[in-house]
């Protein structure tokens, strides 16, 4: 199965066409109920999203998700269409765009000005969809603190261009970051090296837990750092009992949290299954809003 990090290094997908199991049709109203707010990431998806992208978003929508994260950026487009064709299609299905993951050319300082023009046209197209946000989700790790900062300048100065355009720039964890360089934890540094006011910081909240420190105790460390939220578990949400999702929520509120995507990886079931699961999970759960 596909890696979410090398996934990332290959930034489109080929949209053709699929078929699906009749079960997962059972909501006759795109957008279905949607009395909560809970978004999808939809690297959940991403073989589906690859073979009938269209077809995929219409059983999202029945599913009742309120919001959409992207995973799929190239040539352009944005899972094979333009962007206002693919804000159409979203909105016309009841949902709303509301963040992105994008890759990125690799980084150094001497590849900055080409690396800055592929973010200004990123930023360009995805402006046309509405979005809040533009998440970037891995980087080569660098060996040395100081090698660390010069990819925090790197984002602070994505943030800066993203807060021109009226957006958002952030970054999504993984485990790794819970690692230390020169004693120091690196999600740390990235925290403390970042402009609040231009960088932000999508949680997921499964691979903190996983780089064994406390989701809740990090959004309590950094209130203000933390604008979105990814909710995951080891495959759907809820199956594992590792972790606590009320306190995640209530915590994340209290911080002024809004925006929640559930990104399923791994699955028990097919990956339509899942998401439905892990949807149905969360719109029964009395601690999400």
């Amino acid at each position: 199965m596909t890696n979410r990090r090398d996934f990332f290094k290959t930034t489109s997908l080929v949209v053709a066409g699929s078929m699906i199991g009749a079960n997962m049709l059972s909501a006759a109203v795109p957008g279905g109920n949607k009395k909560k707010k809970i978004g999808l990431q939809l690297y959940s998806l991403r073989d589906d999203m690859g073979k009938d992208a269209l077809g995929t978003l219409k059983k999202v929508a029945a599913m009742g998700w309120y919001s959409l994260e992207t995973a799929s950026y190239g040539d352009r487009k944005i899972y094979g269409m333009a962007p206002l064709e693919f804000k159409k299609v979203v909105e016309d299905l009841g949902m709303k765009l509301t963040s992105c993951h994008l890759g990125g050319p690799v980084y150094t300082k001497e590849t900055h000005a080409s690396v800055m023009d592929w973010w200004k046209t990123a930023i360009e197209d995805h402006v046309q969809t509405g979005m809040k946000f533009m998440i970037k989700p891995g980087m080569k790790w660098p060996e040395k603190l100081d090698e660390l900062k010069v990819q925090m300048d790197y984002f602070n100065a994505v943030g800066d261009l993203t807060k021109a355009a009226g957006m958002q720039f952030g970054w999504h964890n993984h485990n790794h970051e819970f690692t230390k360089i020169d004693d120091k934890v690196i999600f740390d540094f990235m925290l403390e090296n970042t402009n609040p006011k231009t960088v932000t910081f999508e949680m997921d909240v499964y691979w903190v837990m996983k780089g064994g420190c406390s989701p809740v105790e990090y959004m309590k460390k950094y209130p203000k750092r933390f604008q979105l939220l990814h909710i995951k578990d080891e495959k759907e949400i809820g199956e594992s009992g590792l972790l606590d999702f009320k306190s995640i929520y209530e915590t994340a509120y209290s911080i002024g949290v809004k925006d929640f995507f559930v990104e399923v990886e791994r699955y028990n079931f097919e990956p339509l299954v899942s998401v439905q699961k892990s949807y149905d999970f969360l719109a029964s759960a009395p601690f999400v809003k």
